[in-house]
């Protein structure tokens, strides 16, 4: 089928139905987030009029300065979808993210009989530094069989995580065929952004699960400042930055020395959902809240210092006992106790309401890492995170969900194009 056509079946059945109705999975609901958008289009506060280009050798959204706002969605390829049918999707996809992050509209508009080819919450509004990037998740290849002919293609990297001390991993906010990261500097951006990929996946992809984030609790520039996160420490400090080229050589990108080809010059991401138990955090005492962390909160420095980037020396004692606790949460997670280990952290603080059956506020951090290979650097750091840290006394892990990230497509190219060569 044509991807023009294609377009004109979806727009059909969406008449009388909302963007997101029918799709796979609990987290299916409209998205929320619009509760955080803006409803006055001449704020000043808007972060960024830029635009981020689409195409290159790597996908936007990774080394790109973290944004302030993000809308993640998980989606299910649905039952009697064929490769073509995918292939034609992914195509239709890069299209359409190519020019919303452009800040353009999708289609013409122009058919009084038929439903808009864009929703229009996003007219008039500028680019503000929109990305959208694209993963394929275990299930790709081989949930339910070979479905799509790449069943032995599937990365080594991309092993199934194991289970982790303390995980109460929901199932239905978990996983997922193909997983969409969408950043913006302004909420509504980026809501309109998923809005229409779903839109246009319809009748092959339902959305699976989604996520909306706020504020960014970690900082992917030597421009940006650290951010806080809900427990009120600043958060990614000591994180991997997008212009430090080297660690990302090292660190993030499959290199071409990697197997497989399709993957060289992609990534991988780890997706976690964590819960803060928020309510046994706000009454803790402030001096176990720095031990746990093993930072002063004001300042961000580790203790024992004074500013934040001084140098965290964890051999530094007090008394016969180590100034910087042995469980705290940055002795754990420090690159120097994990064998050189980084990750690129692009993280966001959620917060959806409250728990009816605790009447505890659901809120806490969307964690998002990038790294060149997850059983290198993020499962051996979580092993020793789960068995070890302080901070699990205000934490739980309830969803997760890994994504191979392919190379950025190249202009008459698509998203994906590597791995179905």
């Amino acid at each position: 089928m044509a991807s023009r056509d294609r377009i004109a079946v979806t727009r059909r059945q969406m008449l009388g139905g909302l963007a997101f109705a029918g799709a796979a999975g609990a987290g299916a609901a409209v998205i929320g987030g619009a509760a955080h958008a803006r409803t006055a289009r001449d704020d000043d506060d808007i972060a960024s009029n830029s635009a981020v280009p689409f195409y290159g050798s790597h996908q936007a959204g990774i080394a790109t300065p973290v944004q302030e706002r993000l809308a993640f969605g998980a989606f299910d390829v649905l039952p009697g979808s064929s490769r073509a049918d995918v292939v034609g999707l992914l195509k239709e996809w890069t299209s359409a993210a190519a020019r919303l992050t452009q800040g353009k509209e999708l289609g013409t508009n122009d058919v009084p009989v038929a439903p808009p080819d864009d929703t229009g919450e996003a007219l008039g509004l500028p680019p503000s530094s929109l990305t959208i990037t694209f993963g394929f998740g275990p299930t790709f290849f081989d949930g339910g069989g070979d479905r799509f002919g790449v069943a032995s293609r599937r990365p080594a990297a991309l092993a199934d995580l194991p289970h982790f001390d303390g995980d109460a991993l929901d199932p239905a906010r978990s996983g997922g065929d193909i997983g969409v990261q969408v950043c913006a500097d302004d909420a509504q951006v980026a809501y309109h952004a998923l809005r229409n990929l779903t839109r246009i996946g319809r009748g092959v992809v339902g959305l699976r699960w989604m996520q909306e984030g706020f504020g960014r609790t970690a900082s992917t520039s030597g421009a940006q400042s650290t951010p806080r996160n809900l427990m009120g420490f600043k958060d990614g400090t000591n994180n991997v930055h997008g212009d430090d080229a080297a660690l990302m050589r090292a660190q993030v990108w499959v290199p071409h020395t990697d197997k497989p080809s399709w993957m060289r010059k992609g990534s991988y991401l780890v997706v976690r959902r964590i819960r803060m138990r928020i309510e046994v955090w706000d009454r803790s005492a402030l001096d176990d809240q720095e031990k746990t962390i093993g930072r002063h909160k004001d300042s961000g420095a580790a203790l024992g210092e004074r500013h934040e980037h001084d140098p965290v020396d964890l051999h530094a004692k007090h008394g016969g006992e180590p100034v910087v606790p042995l469980d705290a949460h940055i002795r754990l997670a420090a690159p120097v106790t994990n064998h050189g280990h980084h990750l690129l952290r692009r993280g966001f603080s959620f917060t959806d309401g409250v728990d009816p059956a605790t009447a505890a506020l659901d809120a806490g951090l969307f964690f998002l890492a990038y790294q060149r290979d997850p059983r290198k650097q993020f499962v051996p750091i979580q092993h020793r995170l789960a068995a070890n840290d302080a901070l699990n006394e205000y934490i739980q892990h309830v969803a997760s969900a890994q994504f191979a990230i392919p190379p950025g497509a190249q202009r008459g190219g698509w998203i994906g194009e590597t791995l179905f060569a």
